[in-house]
């Protein structure tokens, strides 16, 4: 239910914005981007959640997301300092190892299995896939996000509320400051 009602409150708030990423060193401005197999192995050892950007190359909005939303000074240095941050293409055709489980690609669908998995099936692009820090089902929120709109859902999740408090009545209460 509450997957459900985060995705109805963030679309509500959406307007609808990838330059090339290296997640190699931090900058101001700049979300540090790291594999999936990385991301498992930090996940194992901090208590973080995991946020999938899942793009492909195609998509104008995913590339729009990236100059406005990922780059955007606040944003990257909360997901820096709040989450274990992965960019994930949904096509990628190479086998994907996530939890035991191998997802491979799927050629009559032009997916990779695993963003099936994350998305529930319903592909769209681009999507913000957050897994909680519990390890519980992936949460994932379809569509471009201004910094505005991703605020609450990221300060929901990075501060510990998901699963403690309906993010409706989170929502009420919130009050952001990025723009």
């Amino acid at each position: 239910m509450q997957k459900v009602t985060v995705v109805i409150l963030l679309l509500s708030g959406l307007v609808f914005s990838m330059s090339s990423w290296k997640g190699d060193s931090p900058s101001k401005g700049k979300v540090n981007w790291i594999g999936l197999q990385e991301a498992e192995a930090r996940a194992k050892k901090e208590n973080k959640p995991v946020l999938i950007d899942l793009y492909t190359d195609w998509c104008g909005w995913c590339k729009v997301m990236d100059k406005q939303t990922y780059s955007h000074e606040k944003v990257a240095e909360y997901i820096n300092s709040h989450f274990i941050p992965v960019k994930l293409d949904a096509e990628t055709k190479n086998a994907l190892q996530w939890k035991g489980k191998s997802y491979a690609y799927n050629a009559n669908y032009k997916v990779n299995m695993y963003a099936v998995y994350l998305t529930e099936g319903q592909l769209s692009f681009p999507t913000t896939v957050i897994i909680p820090a519990d390890d519980t089902r992936p949460q994932a929120i379809p569509g471009f996000l201004e910094p505005k709109d991703i605020e609450s859902l990221l300060k929901y999740f990075g501060e510990g509320y998901y699963g403690k408090v309906p993010f409706q009545d989170y929502y009420k209460k919130f009050s952001g400051s990025w723009k």
